[in-house]
């Protein structure tokens, strides 16, 4: 680990605590310009737009920080084509598939890590669904499928990432302005947690999407739910495992996970269901809408012990490719309330269920 990386791990759960309680950043030290700023700047520095400087003014002031040093790091960062071209979903050549799916992610290589990585921090696992109340295979399955158990953190720089995200989101999708602002939002989180903590903006890498490391928490996540999970004084989501399984659990909870709750029930549907009668359970997708006589009541007939399920729950459709093909009809399962906390994490009911499949293939790896 670089000195700088050290630094920031040394000083993030004080830094953090601090964001998250309200404490001006301008109470603490006034940390140096960074070394990366008064470096030659590339061809796709943002130091040659006007507007990009003046946001950098606007957010210091905002966020109580020293106006010089977040001008400077603004002007270090470039944009990033690569960023800009990942971003955008990829263009849809045919129907969503969940076998396709499921094989990038339940598959020997993350099995067979999600076991070795158990074993090790059986404790912390144990602590963690003690303390928080989310089991081990579920944190298993979100760092399995997020980063490989640290493996796969991602090489982009966090502040060529933002920034290209937060100034030139590509124009295409129709939300492309509420996603600018909301990477904007992100860009003054990581630099307020940058300035705070005395990092250098330059120095911590992530995914395309300035996610960082063995969890992939966005900058505001990190403020706000990365925990020192080994009580070693500080944060460090990119090597220590402890801190990214207690700070998974954390993010959890705080989104209302339900402990001993099942994710989700079986399903079948009546060959009598209407049209009507499915369209109307598929719209509010994900999220959990309905009792369990509504749904026998439309015909979605979920096994026995989803009936004495207390909470709503959503039928939840995954496809198989091109349902006129023989073999391909949809999948469904019923999803309840904790599935929908899953698809906090990231929207999508296929991320869900990789999560939830990966990390039940590592506990039966295990027995």
């Amino acid at each position: 680990m670089s000195l700088r990386r050290r630094d920031f791990v040394r000083h993030a759960a004080l830094g953090a605590a601090a964001l998250a309680a309200g404490v001006p950043v301008c109470a603490q030290p006034v940390w140096p310009l960074d070394p990366d700023t008064t470096t030659a700047l590339g061809s796709g520095s943002y130091a040659r737009r006007p507007e990009v400087l003046r946001w950098a003014e606007n957010a210091a002031r905002r966020r109580n920080l020293d106006v010089a040093w977040v001008q400077q790091a603004i002007a270090s960062a470039n944009y990033q084509p690569r960023v800009a071209q990942l971003i955008l979903p990829p263009a849809r050549r045919s129907a969503k598939n969940w076998r396709a799916y499921r094989q990038r992610f339940v598959e020997p290589v993350r099995i067979r890590r999600g076991a070795a990585f158990w074993t090790r921090n059986r404790a912390l696992l144990t602590r963690a669904q003690q303390q928080f109340g989310v089991p081990p295979e579920i944190i298993v399955g979100i760092l399995g499928v997020e980063t490989i158990y640290g493996q796969n953190m991602g090489n982009f720089r966090v502040l060529d990432a933002l920034a290209t995200l937060a100034f030139d989101y590509p124009q295409g999708p129709s939300n492309a302005a509420e996603r600018q602002a909301y990477f904007r939002d992100e860009l003054e989180h990581f630099l307020t947690l940058c300035q705070h903590i005395g990092m250098a903006s330059g120095e911590p890498r992530g995914s395309y999407a300035g996610a960082m490391g063995i969890p992939q928490f966005m900058p505001s996540n990190w403020i706000r739910y990365a925990i020192d999970f080994d009580n070693d004084g500080r944060v460090d989501l990119w090597e220590s495992e402890a801190d990214a399984i207690g700070s998974v659990a954390n993010y959890f909870r705080a989104f209302g996970w339900t402990p001993n709750l099942p994710t989700h029930y079986a399903v079948r549907l009546s060959p009598s269901i209407s049209q009507t009668d499915l369209d109307a359970l598929l719209a509010p997708d994900i999220l959990p809408t309905f009792t369990p006589a509504t749904l026998t009541a439309r015909g979605a007939q979920p096994d026995a012990a989803a009936l004495t399920n207390s909470g709503l729950l959503a039928l939840v459709e995954l496809q198989n490719g091109d349902p006129s093909m023989p073999g391909n009809a949809p999948s469904y399962v019923i999803g309840t309330e904790n599935f929908y906390v899953i698809t906090r994490y990231n929207h999508s009911s296929y991320y869900a269920m990789a999560v939830i499949e990966l990390g039940q293939a590592v506990a039966d790896a295990l027995t």
